[in-house]
């Protein structure tokens, strides 16, 4: 083999290797682009859902004249529940707790006593949580007699 063929084929495989790091740049750059619609995207959702969730207080009858306050929906403003129980808690000197809703939907905070208000207020006007006014609804539920 002469040099002069040798170094034509050296020549060849640069190029060919040279495309392909081009074509290379183009996939990555197809990609990133890609990637970057799928992140706005999934953020616009991430808002839709936000904007779209409520958050439900509800005053349940426990006994003649005892309430719990149940407090669902949080998990979609990215509240953390077991520190917003802990919150209510130190806030209304009452006991607060996270639960399983039944039916296996979720989590929700029940607090001791009637205090639908002041969590609503605690929840729209302050502590850090900024949650739009309306997003959160109050709910009066009466506990139903038991038969007999």
């Amino acid at each position: 083999m002469s040099f002069a063929v040798l170094a034509e084929g050296l020549y060849a495989i640069a190029a060919s290797l040279s495309t392909l790091s081009v074509d290379a740049q183009k996939r990555a750059a197809k990609d990133a682009a890609k990637k970057a619609a799928k992140a706005t995207a999934a953020e616009e959702r991430a808002a839709e859902k936000k904007a779209s969730s409520k958050i439900l207080i509800k005053r349940v009858e426990r006994n003649k004249r005892k309430y719990v306050t149940a407090v669902s929906g949080l998990e979609a403003f990215g509240l953390d529940l077991k520190k917003v129980s802990k919150d209510f808690g130190k806030k209304f000197a009452t006991g607060s707790s996270v639960t399983k809703m039944a039916g296996g939907t979720g989590e929700e905070i029940v607090v001791q006593g009637d205090l639908s208000d002041e969590i609503w207020e605690m929840l729209v006007e302050g502590e850090g949580y900024g949650v739009p006014e309306d997003n959160v609804d109050c709910v009066e539920d009466k506990k139903k007699k038991s038969a007999g």
